[in-house]
């Protein structure tokens, strides 16, 4: 047990910030909206988050300004695509280079400086229970909340009215328009929550992954997160296991150096990135279940005068 205590700690805490990423993109695209910006909107969140840390002082202004700044790129990407209807997929792409050179401009002044790490939230006399209390409930707010969220999202999505109105429009805006639901309303919404999420992921990895920040510290993990949208089938609590599972892939190399292994380092490093590839192409080829869960209006623009 007390070996599987650090390897549970540390998959946790790569397993966040693709959870919180991933379950924002899962809400964006289910209105039928496809945002390839996620790497962009988490490494802005992740400069934005570090340096209010580093100016006032509070992790938690910080993270309240990660999710700010991945709003403000999210809502950049919805006017183009939704207002001035550009290529969803091209904008998209134009975001995370947008993001990764942008935050390199805004942190240029904060490179090694020291951070200040989101504190852990502790529950007496629970938080001291022997390996549960150390792995379950020794964490801070934000692995708590990326939990939440996914209840959050799933109630959401199929218990509320609210919810259907969001699938209905993924699936056939032109239907959802006709009924008299706001169509654009409703995927600024979505597009808004995801850069929010997106952000708070970024946010995540410069206050409690590596307290600090490094230019281009997201290191693809928001090409992650939306390959395990598709992974999830759209679908909120399966997400949490694939976030988990890329999660443990993407620690395996620290432990399995730790432990000797004769692997080089450079493919341990590409594990993560390789999985993703393998499950990607699994799924691929089940046809029936992609199709069922694929929002029909997926990146396709609207207009309400059509």
């Amino acid at each position: 047990m007390g070996a599987l205590e650090p390897i549970l700690l540390t998959i946790i805490t790569a397993s966040t910030p693709l959870l919180l990423a991933a379950m924002g993109e899962l809400i964006t695209e289910r209105s039928g909206v496809l945002n390839l910006g996620v790497e962009g909107m988490m490494i802005v969140g992740a400069v934005m988050g570090f340096s209010i840390t580093a100016m006032t002082g509070n992790p938690y202004m910080g993270v309240i300004a990660s999710m700010f700044a991945g709003m403000m790129m999210a809502l950049l990407f919805g006017f183009l695509t939704l207002n001035l209807m550009t290529n969803q997929v091209a904008t998209g792409l134009a975001l995370t280079i947008l993001g990764l050179g942008l935050s390199g401009m805004l942190g240029e002044g904060f490179i090694g400086q020291p951070g200040i790490k989101l504190p852990v939230l502790h529950i007496p006399g629970l938080s001291e229970i022997p390996f549960l209390g150390t792995v379950l409930l020794s964490q801070d707010i934000l692995v708590y909340i990326s939990l939440a969220l996914v209840a959050a999202v799933y109630y959401f999505l199929f218990k509320t009215r609210a919810g259907l109105v969001v699938r209905a429009v993924g699936d056939n805006h032109s239907s959802a328009h006709a009924l008299g639901y706001s169509v654009l309303k409703v995927r600024y919404l979505a597009v808004l929550f995801g850069g929010a999420c997106s952000g708070l992921a970024g946010g995540y990895l410069s206050l409690v992954y590596t307290p600090q920040w490094v230019e281009g510290m997201t290191a693809g993990r928001g090409w992650i997160a939306l390959a395990l949208v598709v992974f999830a089938s759209w679908r909120p609590l399966r997400l949490l296991v694939g976030a988990y599972l890329f999660g443990a892939v993407s620690v395996l190399q620290f432990h399995a150096q730790a432990a000797g292994i004769g692997l080089p380092s450079q493919f341990m490093s590409a594990l993560p990135y390789l999985a993703t590839i393998v499950v990607l192409v699994i799924i691929s080829r089940n046809l029936v279940v992609t199709r069922a869960n694929t929002p029909a209006c997926l990146g396709r623009p609207f207009s309400p005068d059509r």
